[in-house]
Order: C-alpha cells, then structure tokens, then sequence
C-alpha cells in the first residue's frame, strides 16, 4: 500500500503550500529549468575564473584601533611605519662587524631600498650597530623593511623581492623572512592545497555517492549540484570584491562547502524523490512531494546555516568578513540547486535514478535505526550517561583554551621564512621588527625637552621584559644608556611629539604583552599633561585583535543560539526542541574545542600531523569554525527534527515518531556527515596548520554530532522529555499557528497523544 502523506489528506480547495506548487511548476517546465541551470553554471564559470586574482591579503589588525591609528599617524609625521620584512644576513666567515661583511650588508640595504614598493629600509649597521638587530654569536645581523601599499600589494611584490634576495654570496648568505613574507608563502600554499583539494574531494565523493545510490546517474547528478554550488559561489564572491575585501583563504571554505552542502542537500531531496517513486507516486507527483517536504526541510536548513555564518559579520576584521561572504554564498546557492535545478533533473531522469531492480514498494520502516532508537529509549538513562560522560571527556581539555598570536608554526619546518623566524628565536635576545612603538604627543623632539625624554626612556628600560629602548637621546637597557644618539635617531624628532621604540623580549611579545602595554603607558604617560600617550607596533596590533575578538564573541555567539532558537521553533513549534537543540550542539561544539586544545595547543599528535604545537591558539580560526559547526549541526538537527515531526503529525506518538523519524533520516544524516567529513578531511594534511586545523576539526565535530548524539543522546533526551517536546506557551503556540511555517494546516493535525500513546513505542519494541 502506498504510504499516507499528510498532505495527501487536505482539503483539495485549500491552496497547497508554496513549495509544493513549486515542486509542480518544476515537473512540468523541467527542460527549461534544467538548461536554464546549465547557462548558470556556464556564465558562473566565466565569471568565477577571475575570482582568484581579485582576492586580497589581510594583516590581523583592528581598523580603526589605536594600534592602526598611530601606524598611521608615524607613517605620516615621522615616516616610521610598522616593518614587515627582514633579510637575515649570515657571515661565512667572522662576524657581523667585520669590514667585508659591514660593506656586503649595507649595499645590500641601498640594494633594497630601491626596489619598487619598498617605503622604508635600515639595517644593524645604520642604525649604530644596534644590539637588538645583532646575533647573540655575532654572525647574524639584519635589514628590515616596511612595503609600502596595501598588504595584497606589498605581498605581490615581495613573491618578486623574496626570491631576488635569496642569496649565497661569498662572504655572507641572505635570506627573507618577516611576517608579510610568512603569510605570503601560508597564503602561496594555501592556494596549492585548495587546488589539490580540487584533484582529491571529486572523485572521492563521487565515489562515496555512487557507495550510497548504486547508481552512476544519481551520483553524476548530486556531484553536480555540489560543483554548481561551488562555480556560483566563486562567481558570487567576484561580485562582492568590487564592494569590498574577500581574503583569499574564503575561497577554501567556498570549496569544501559547496561540495559538503551541495551534495548533503541534494541527497536529501533525492532520497526523497526515490522514497516517493517507491510508494507508487508518479514522476511529476514525486517531484511535487519531494519539494514540499525535501524543500522545507532544506530551506529551514539552509536559513540556520545563513545565521551562524552571518554572525561573522558582526567581526570588523575583512578577514573573518570574507568567510561570511562566502559561506552564505554557498548556501544559498546549495539550496537553489536543490530546489531549482535538481528537481527538474529529477523529472528528466525519472526512474532512472532508483537503483537496478527496485521494485516499487516502500521498505520495511523497521530497519536498524529503527530499532536502535526504541533500545536508546527503552534505558535512557544506561545509555545516555555513558555516551555524555564519553563527550564531556573528550569536551574537557577546552577548559585549557589558551588564546595566541599567529606566528610562523603555520607553516611547515622547512619553509624559508620559518627557517629564519627560528633563527631569530634562537639567536637574537630580542625582536626589532616587534618593537612596540610609544608615541607620546605633546612633547616636542627639541633640545628644550631632551633631558625628560632621556628619564622616560631610561625609566622604560627598566620595565621588567623590555630588552632595549631607542629614543631621541639614545639607546637604554635596564635604566642606563647604552649608545649615545646617532644619525638615525632624528626619526624621533618632530616639532610637536616624540616616539620611543621599545623592544621587548620573545617571551614577553608571546606570552606578556598586555601585562608590558599596560606597564608602557604608566610609565610613558608621567607628566604627559597636555598630550596623550599612543602604543602602536605590530604587538599592539595583534594584541588588539585578540582582545576585539574575545569582546565580541558573548554577542556573536548569542546571536546565533537565539536566531537559531527562533527558526527551530518555527519549524517544530515547540520550545523544548530548539532547546534542546541548542544544548546538544553546544556539547558538539565543546568536543571540537577540546580535540583543538589536545591536538593543536598541548601537541598531542603533532608529529603524526606534521606540525609545530605553539601552546596557545589563534582565536580566528577556532571562531570561524564554530559558526561553520554550529551552522552545519544545526543542518542535520532540522533534517532529522523535520522527519520526527512529520511522523508526529501523523501519529501523536512521540516515541514512534522518534523511532521512525531516525530510520528516514539517520542513514541518510550518516551519508552526508560521511561526505562532508571527507571533504573537510582534505585539508587535514594540508601544509598550513589554520587549514589543517579546520579540516581535523570539522571532520572530528561532524563524526561525534552525526554518531553519538543523532544516535544516542537525541532518542535518549527525547524519550526523557515525552510530551513536553512538543509543548509550548499559549502565547506561543498562538504565534506558531499564526506565523509557524508548517507542511499542513493545523486541521490536519492529530490531536495531542496522550502519555499512553506516547509509550506506545517503547512497549511496542519491548513485544
């Protein structure tokens, strides 16, 4: 007997929901949808192939902070901007201050101030032989630069510098390091890995869908959304750097979500469709059905996975902007493919998507989710303890999320700029191209105030974690002067203010700065009466980032549990699911977190991942993740509430209705979670540790929500709750029936199951 469905049971007057009449319009004009999408996807691929060159480059940096204003302010008034590029150069023979090897480095400076897009150069040798910019063993010393541009410029031109000054001479070796070359060389292998990305995801995907349908046609077909999705999304992000930046690692997101989303919504729909032509529905009727109820739940989905993406817009950093222009782009385009395109296909394709002797009858509705679901609900409390005593242990070392800088560990041992940053970290006791600058407006660079810059300066040096303070009247370390002022100390000086360059010690930068910041401006600010006190510097920089990001994640993250709430509570109208939802997925989230801390921050694992543990974590990236996992676990919370609704709607039992729904939709949850899982798990041997963080991440987040709490915790909880799932307020449920979005009218609808009725499940899988 052909399966009920709900809507087959309306009133034949009443207008069918919108989706549904979609479904119809597809059926019947499928030749003209389905080629309208081809010229989609061909003027998408036109437009996506010059995305790549219109994506920019960002510094972690806070626009409009105080570090960004006063890089700006000495850039202009005293032509002393934050460095970000250094040559190490290395003598062969003797030390730095060897006659031969002075000579090599200074022509090595006049060499590169006259490149193009170099604004600022000096070296250990102008700048006085400066003890901070000298080795430790006296064989290394440097030249430090500041591009000159925007950073996208700056890096462009360096992949030309870098190479150019990449020497072995005769008396000294060169190299290129600095933090604009390290992210160039991440951002260079970044590119590499999107594309070898590319080469795996394809046919390993294609691989797997053909595993899920036995059938070739209906893999080619859920491939192609996913490719569609990722054409159109490329596409979509040209658009949007004529309005704006869109960092180049968006477009890595935009890979494995496009695929993930687009193949995940499309399995979906498919499924949908062959469990339609399976109940005896004709071709046209099941292409209307599967977007009713396919489409619904596929929207509401996508909606969820749009708000927890968006809320990275609430971020005023380009760079975590960029990964919300292109993951709400893949969205949107996953949910056009399929519910525009694919359900045309599905009409041309017709049974040929069922697999090879098939007949025509639903499966037995009792298979193995089915009957996991009653044993779950039968001892809750057996097997739901357990499985949250397992997560919480894996959730535990997130108590230990220790926020850092970036740093060159990003990238593997052997790449050159890392090469050098170590060199810097063994050998140098301190880092000139870290140096916190003070910018003290008021006081004049004259003679008439040189004896209370000289006390600020000596005073500054003292500061516990300072190495070296350079100022108008010399340089200090450890409240005495240690040179007097040379030829480069003018660039101090101007009519009105003055600025200090206080270097700090590696350890200090990495684990202190706050704690020196604070300390800098105590003691900058005495007698500041009438000006201000101003700290800049690349380690203010980050510092600033840091902190903006930390403020500002209590709103992002209630943004999206409440806008979340919200949606699921229009879809189910219950207050108890969404909830619940919310508890679950946060849960997820925090074993994410704890895998990130065990793995990337203490260096469990690290060899056999091949990187460099830094003992902290840099905050972007774990933040991107959660509103990429919060967003994609809410997208199976839908699909499977969705089925569990349906069969509520039908029955009134709740256990049932839990059981039932699992069987249609955990084997399917599991499919997708396998595919996304794959796809994510490109990245995992990337040679970057942000992408390899996403990819292990993702990956670990996806298994756990799509195994232990679809399977176990969600029958259980469920169970646990009864009736009360579905119970909402009066005023509330008054809402729900005027604005909820449901698949039928509320005439339509059971009346509510009594408690005898809601067990009837549980005692049924006990006969």
């Amino acid at each position: 007997m052909p399966r009920t469905h709900t809507s087959d049971r309306l009133d034949p007057h009443v207008r069918p929901p919108a989706l549904q009449r979609w479904g119809r319009v597809t059926a019947a004009r499928s030749r003209l949808v389905v080629w309208a999408g081809v010229a989609l996807a061909v003027l998408g691929l036109v437009l996506a192939a010059g995305t790549m060159n219109r994506l920019v480059l960002s510094r972690f940096e806070t626009p409009g902070s105080e570090s960004v204003t006063t890089r700006a302010f000495l850039e202009k008034e005293f032509d002393a901007g934050t460095p970000s590029v250094l040559l190490m150069v290395t003598a062969k023979q003797g030390t730095v201050d060897g006659e031969a090897v002075a000579s090599e480095g200074r022509a090595l400076e006049r060499e590169l101030a006259g490149q193009d897009g170099v604004a600022e150069v000096f070296s250990y040798w102008s700048r006085g032989n400066s003890p901070a910019m000298r080795g430790n063993d006296g064989r290394q010393a440097l030249i430090i630069a500041r591009m000159a541009g925007t950073v996208t410029e700056a890096r462009t031109r360096l992949a030309d510098i870098s190479p150019a000054f990449t020497r072995d001479g005769a008396q000294v070796t060169v190299q290129v390091g600095g933090g604009d070359e390290i992210f160039r060389q991440a951002a260079e292998q970044s590119r590499k890995d999107f594309l070898r990305a590319e080469m795996i995801v394809f046919p390993l995907v294609l691989l797997l869908l053909f595993a899920i349908y036995r059938r070739f046609s209906a893999a080619f077909l859920t491939l192609g959304m996913g490719l569609f999705s990722v054409i159109t999304t490329l596409a979509l992000m040209r658009g949007v750097t004529y309005l704006t930046d869109v960092s180049t690692f968006a477009a890595n997101l935009a890979l494995v979500m496009g695929i993930g989303l687009g193949v995940d919504y499309s399995l979906f729909v498919i499924n949908r469709f062959r469990e339609e032509l399976r109940a005896g529905r004709s071709v046209p009727d099941a292409v209307e059905q599967s977007v009713a109820h396919a489409g619904r739940t596929v929207a509401f989905s996508g909606l969820t996975v749009v708000l927890s993406l968006a809320a990275l817009l609430l971020f005023p950093f380009p760079f975590l902007r960029s990964f919300a222009y292109a993951g709400v782009a893949t969205v949107l385009t996953s949910v056009f493919a399929a519910l525009v395109i694919l359900p045309a296909a599905l009409a041309r394709l017709g049974r040929k998507v069922l697999r090879k002797n098939e007949d025509g009858h639903t499966r037995p509705a009792q298979g193995w989710w089915h009957h996991t679901a009653l044993r779950m609900m039968r001892r809750p409390l057996l097997y739901g303890i357990p499985a949250l005593v397992v997560l919480l242990g894996l959730a535990s070392p997130a108590l230990g999320l220790t926020f850092g800088v970036p740093g060159a560990q990003v990238l593997p041992r052997d790449v050159s700029s890392r090469v050098v940053q170590q060199q810097i970290l063994d050998n140098f006791a301190a880092e000139e191209m870290s140096a916190i600058k003070v910018l003290r407006t008021g006081q004049a660079g004259t003679d008439a105030n040189r004896a209370s810059i000289d006390a600020t300066a000596a005073e500054l040096s003292r500061i516990a974690g300072i190495h070296q303070v350079d100022a108008l009247t010399g340089s200090y370390a450890k409240g005495r002067k240690i040179a007097e002022p040379g030829e480069s100390a003018r660039r101090f000086a101007s009519e009105r203010d003055t600025w200090y360059s206080v270097v700090a010690t590696h350890r200090t930068v990495a684990q202190d700065i706050d704690r020196a910041h604070a300390e800098i401006r105590t003691v900058a600010g005495r007698g500041a009466e009438g000006g201000a006190v101003k700290i800049g510097g690349y380690p203010a920089e980050l510092s600033e980032f840091r902190a903006e990001l930390v403020d500002r994640l209590p709103l992002v993250f209630g943004l999206i549990l409440v806008t979340t709430f919200l949606v699921l509570f229009l879809m189910t109208g219950s207050v108890l699911l969404p909830a619940k939802a919310m508890l679950l997925n946060t849960l997820s989230m925090g074993v994410m977190f704890g895998v990130l801390v065990w793995i990337f921050q203490e260096g469990n694992l690290a060899d056999l991942f091949g990187f460099t543990p830094s003992g902290s974590i840099e905050p972007s990236i774990p933040i991107l993740m959660f509103c990429v996992a919060f967003g994609l676990s809410m997208d199976y919370e839908v699909f499977m509430l969705s089925r569990i609704k349906e069969e509520y709607d039908l029955t009134g039992d709740n256990a049932g209705a839990v059981a039932a729904g699992l069987e249609r939709s955990g084997p399917l949850i599991t499919s997708a979670a396998v595919i996304l899982a794959a796809s994510f798990a490109t990245y995992a041997s990337s040679e970057i540790v942000f992408l390899k963080m996403l990819g292990i991440g993702m990956v670990v987040v996806i298994l756990v929500d799509a195994t232990l709490i679809r399977a176990v915790l969600v029958p259980v909880s469920m169970r646990l709750a009864g009736q009360a799932n579905w119970w909402a307020p009066a005023p509330l449920r008054a809402f729900h029936d005027r604005f909820g979005i449901s698949e039928s009218s509320p005439a339509a609808r059971p009346a509510a199951a009594t408690s005898d009725t809601a067990g009837a499940g549980v005692r049924a899988g006990r006969s």
